[in-house]
């Protein structure tokens, strides 16, 4: 038998402008998909999973900082990462925002870290929205933790609306007419934005139509992780990537 070794060239650097890591839930049916969508092909996105179990609830999230360093760890190790997502709402507020920013950064360095607490706040600051109405999947006791912290960091949350769930392989089944009607139910008239929280929904198919609807900017969780990803490292949006939010990005790189 002979062993050959062939010539070939030298591998080319890859054609990413960007690389963003993701740490998801291991129950998280659907922020890989929806993050896709929203990013172009110059940036890539890779993910890693963080040990969970449903039910959901502020104690189990909780638990999740546990293998958290592992999972960073193990996200393409010896490769530059741009961005760090930890890719879950609920669970930022459960650990707190502060903590979650500095546990990212320890578990896997890189140039910025973000969460959807993080970057939906900053996506409504971009927006110009004070006053907010906040639809989730969650039980009341999230809700109600998540709802404080949102006012902690300045705004005035008018009213969160839940729909009473602890099991993310439900929320990711709800389909987007749902999504669009609880966003309809839950939009206060005086509210500048609404945010819906979560990045197990699908709730990005529903921004559009929710847009046109409600006449005021909608942002969900994976759709802000997306946009502030993309506006950290200066790059521009992909096919698919909907609402108000995107088009400023747009707009900014033009």
């Amino acid at each position: 038998m002979r062993i050959d070794t062939l010539p070939h060239h030298d591998p080319m650097t890859p054609p990413e402008q960007a690389r963003i890591g993701l740490l998801a839930l291991a129950t998280d049916l659907c922020s890989e998909a929806d993050l896709r969508c929203m990013l172009p092909d110059t940036v890539g996105l890779y993910s890693n999973r963080v040990r969970h179990e449903n039910p959901m609830s502020l104690e189990a999230l909780r638990r999740v900082a546990d293998d958290l360093p592992r999972a960073g760890r193990d996200l393409l190790p010896g490769l530059d990462l741009d961005v760090v997502v930890y890719g879950c709402t609920s669970g930022t507020i459960a650990l707190g925002e502060a903590e979650t920013l500095a546990l990212i950064a320890r578990s896997r360095p890189c140039r910025y870290q973000t969460t959807p607490v993080t970057a939906s706040l900053a996506a409504l600051a971009h927006l110009g929205a004070k006053r907010v109405s906040i639809l989730t999947p969650y039980v009341a006791s999230v809700n109600r933790a998540l709802g404080e912290y949102y006012a902690s960091r300045g705004l005035e949350v008018l009213n969160v609306s839940g729909l009473d769930m602890d099991d993310d392989y439900a929320m990711t089944a709800l389909d987007p007419d749902t999504l669009m009607d609880a966003g309809v139910a839950a939009m206060a008239d005086e509210a500048d934005a609404l945010f819906i929280s979560c990045t197990a929904l699908r709730a990005s198919r529903a921004v559009e139509r929710l847009e046109a609807k409600l006449g005021r900017p909608v942002v969900t969780s994976n759709q802000a992780i997306a946009w502030h990803a993309l506006h950290l490292t200066g790059q521009g949006a992909g096919a698919v990537a909907p609402g108000r939010l995107f088009r400023t990005l747009a707009q900014g790189a033009s």
